[in-house]
């Protein structure tokens, strides 16, 4: 194996070629679930600058995808109110509130709560006591 790559050589019965197999090949093996698997990231929301979407409710971006799917953190701060409907579109956004209590438009929900909005579907994100909430969407 060689560092930072997985990949395994093995001998062509027929031929008796050396051949290399890539990690696509090695599903299941120890190599594709660790720190060296394809496409494996990590980042500090500390190194992430926020960008302010609203006044009071600023994202951070942790990890965007080659197909748009991304996660980020995002904070709303007492009694800040996302400025419009947020639509979700292509597809649904996961969310989970990591602190405070986060409110839809309608209902209240505290830290701990996981959130399923599906494509199509939208919100109006806001806070009376701050919140921070991390985000997944998986279609972008």
């Amino acid at each position: 194996m060689n560092r930072g790559v997985a990949q395994e050589s093995v001998r062509n019965s027929a031929t008796g070629a050396l051949v290399l197999h890539s990690v696509d090949s090695l599903a299941g093996h120890a190599a594709w679930f660790g720190p060296n698997a394809p496409g494996y990231a990590w980042k500090s929301v500390a190194d992430v600058d926020p960008v302010e979407i609203f006044p009071g409710i600023t994202a951070r971006l942790l990890w965007q995808g080659e197909d748009g799917a991304k996660a980020a953190v995002t904070t709303i701060a007492p009694g800040a109110v996302w400025g419009d409907e947020d639509h979700h579109s292509p597809g649904p956004e996961e969310v989970y509130v990591v602190s405070g209590v986060f409110n839809d438009g309608v209902n209240d929900y505290p830290a701990g709560t996981f959130l399923h909005a599906p494509a199509g579907s939208w919100h109006v994100p806001q806070s009376a006591s701050g919140c921070v909430l991390f985000l997944f969407y998986p279609q972008g």
